[in-house]
């Protein structure tokens, strides 16, 4: 469930019977033709899909990463590191204080790899806590199926491409993209980055069958519900 569409009194008479709960991660910077807000969209509903059964709450997305690549990109937003740590932190220590314990964090953006550091951190400076980070779009199942379809795949690229993600009027280039060198890229400034990105597809098909991305996402949502009903410690 979402809290969103919960008010105080539902929440407190599940926390009377369960601590579970799920923050999804998101980022607003650019994604070729498709909307700036993939990676939120992508890790919100990925969440609420697998947590609907079980009636688990989850928390509204945190909209914003750490994206410094993509500042030349009309759009992009990035957050400082130390920020980002900060309000994550802010984040758990509220859900803890709550009464959650068991966290699941769903993550729809790459450069938001320090906040799984932080989570192991968190734990230790508060026990009786579990928080397990997900990186949904790369978990070991999730990733098979994607590679089973089609091995050339990337950032804003067909397997970013759900129906909930992309933009109405919006035509996309047909051709197969070659695959960008992801180390040169590293090395570059915002602006040098545009310049050699062009749209922002890092190599691969811009779109792919709804019948092929309805099969990952079936296999993304099942993967994340395991995680929350499997062990926790």
């Amino acid at each position: 469930m979402k809290v969103s569409e919960t008010n105080w009194q539902q929440i407190e008479a599940y926390l009377k019977t369960d601590d579970r709960a799920i923050l999804p991660l998101g980022s607003t910077e650019q994604h070729a033709q498709l909307s700036l807000s993939v990676d939120s969209i992508l890790s919100e509903k990925v969440a609420s899909d697998a947590a609907e059964p079980l009636g688990i709450p989850v928390f509204p997305v945190v909209p914003y990463g750490i994206t410094p690549y993509f500042l030349a990109y009309p759009g992009t937003i990035s957050l400082r590191q130390e920020t980002y740590i900060r309000l994550v932190r802010d984040i758990l220590d509220g859900l803890r204080l709550q009464g959650f314990r068991r966290i699941l964090i769903v993550n729809g953006h790459g450069g938001n790899q320090p906040a799984g550091s932080l989570a192991i951190e968190w734990m230790a400076d508060n026990p009786g806590t579990a928080v397990k980070f997900h990186n949904w779009w790369n978990a070991p199942q999730t990733y098979a199926k994607v590679q089973e379809i089609d091995p050339v795949a990337s950032h804003a690229s067909w397997m970013e491409n759900f129906p909930w993600t992309r933009l109405a009027g919006t035509t996309l280039p047909s051709q197969q993209k070659p695959m960008i060198d992801l180390a040169r890229m590293r090395v570059m400034g915002p602006e040098a980055v545009k310049a050699y990105l062009g749209d922002g597809n890092f190599g691969g098909y811009y779109e792919r069958p709804d019948e092929e991305m309805l099969a990952i996402w079936d296999v993304a949502v099942k993967e994340t519900r395991a995680l929350l009903e499997g062990a926790w410690a």
